[in-house]
């Protein structure tokens, strides 16, 4: 079977109706729809993964209007291209305005963006962008803040098995002389497959069609061993550089803080496979430290030797030992005691005056060091039972604050009764 042109170029909506998905903005009474209807457009920027619809929504809109369209892809286009837009402002061409659909927004330097904030200002130009990346950290904040930012999700699969019967309609229609075959079962299959990608999903569809021959009735019967040869891999939403990254590792931590170990081990295994060893190997002693931390502080030497035994493996084999210190980490009594406790005296230093150290326990070990006053009435802790003296240890200012607050768990809880005991004996 053969294609004049892609599949997903020949499927893409021409109306918000037969747009797969994103139904928290699009749909009756949803705001993309309102916008759309009022033919009031706004400087808007769309956000989300690939595949999901972004730049078929932006079509749609800018066709609605009557202004002068024009679309860029800011990885190859340049500041001489803004120019050449604005250059025809005020024309013949251009008396209704400018929409510009500037395409991968993030690849803009702040000098390109900043060139289009005089128009978007004044309305000359209206600016629909859209990025794959979170456009908070990569959008130059004076745009941003004339712009609405629209949030595209990931395409559930039934959104996408949705587009696909779509794409079988047109192209049973384009080859009406063959008897097209292909079972929900294989649809659901490439949907399951695509992670939320309705373009690959097409794609794959396309490349298995090409690549199947018609059977001895003359029909094109696509299978799921057709489909899982186009595949050959599932893909993976993953961006080491890129809003995915973080999300991924902050599920990672939070699922190990949460001791939700199934969580856990899966979010570890989308970084495993995105081939993140230093990611993982990093968050992994920071957990250690930051969420089991003194409820069992011999975590930490244990998590370190896994660490180093994946780092000395690689990857497939360090998939085992991350896997162990994943699970010990989830499975183990928590406290952010420690975590808590410097982040407490940090603040401090920046934003309270605390004085300085107490002469008695200043370095004494130099020559006039007594003459100053220094480390003079310091008492040797090892000298008394228990190794144990009052003496004022913090600043004057501060010398009542408290900084450490033991967790509710049975080795801090055994650690403040000890220390009671020994302290109000």
């Amino acid at each position: 079977m053969k294609f004049d042109k892609p599949l997903a170029d020949r499927i893409r909506p021409e109306s918000l109706d037969d747009v797969a998905g994103q139904s928290h903005i699009i749909g009756k009474n949803k705001i993309l729809n309102k916008i759309l209807e009022s033919k009031e457009i706004p400087n808007m920027i769309f956000f989300g993964p690939p595949g999901v619809g972004k730049t078929t929504v932006a079509n749609i809109i800018a066709k609605a209007t009557d202004k002068k369209f024009y679309k860029l892809n800011a990885t190859n286009a340049s500041i001489s291209d803004i120019k050449s837009i604005i250059g025809n402002l005020d024309s013949l061409l251009t008396l209704n305005g400018v929409l510009l659909y500037l395409d991968e927004i993030q690849n803009f330097n702040k000098k390109q963006q900043q060139s289009l904030l005089e128009y978007t200002e004044n309305g000359k130009i209206t600016l629909i962008a859209s990025t794959t990346e979170n456009p908070y950290f990569y959008v130059y904040n004076a745009l941003l803040s004339r712009s609405a930012v629209f949030e595209f999700k990931m395409l559930e699969v039934t959104d996408i098995v949705k587009g696909l019967r779509r794409a079988l309609e047109i192209i049973r229609k384009d080859h009406s002389g063959t008897e097209v075959i292909c079972e929900d079962d294989v649809l659901e299959y490439i949907a399951e497959c695509s992670t939320g990608d309705l373009r690959r999903a097409i794609n794959v569809l396309q490349l298995s069609m090409v690549t199947t021959n018609l059977d001895s009735l003359g029909r094109l019967v696509i299978t799921i061993d057709a489909v899982k040869e186009c595949f050959q891999n599932k893909a993976l939403n993953y961006d080491k550089m890129g809003d995915n990254h973080y999300d991924i590792l902050s599920a990672f931590q939070k699922s190990i803080r949460g001791s939700d170990a199934d969580a856990a081990v899966h979010y570890l295994a989308r970084l495993v496979k995105a081939g993140d060893l230093l990611s993982i190997c990093r968050r992994l002693m920071v957990i250690a430290a930051e969420d089991v931390g003194l409820a069992y502080p011999q975590a930490v030497s244990i998590v370190k030797s896994c660490v180093d035994c994946a780092l000395q493996l690689g990857f497939p084999e360090a998939r085992i030992p991350l896997a162990e210190a994943v699970i010990l980490l989830a499975t183990s009594p928590k406290s952010n005691s420690a975590y808590m406790a410097i982040d407490a005296a940090m603040s401090d230093l920046d934003s309270a005056d605390v004085g300085d150290i107490p002469a008695n326990l200043k370095d004494g070990h130099y020559a006039g060091a007594k003459k100053l006053g220094r480390s003079q009435g310091y008492i040797y802790p090892h000298g008394y039972p228990n190794s144990y003296a009052p003496q004022q240890y913090l600043p004057d200012k501060i010398k009542n604050k408290k900084y450490y607050v033991p967790g509710i768990n049975k080795n801090e809880q055994v650690s403040r009764e000890y220390w009671e005991k020994i302290k109000n004996g």
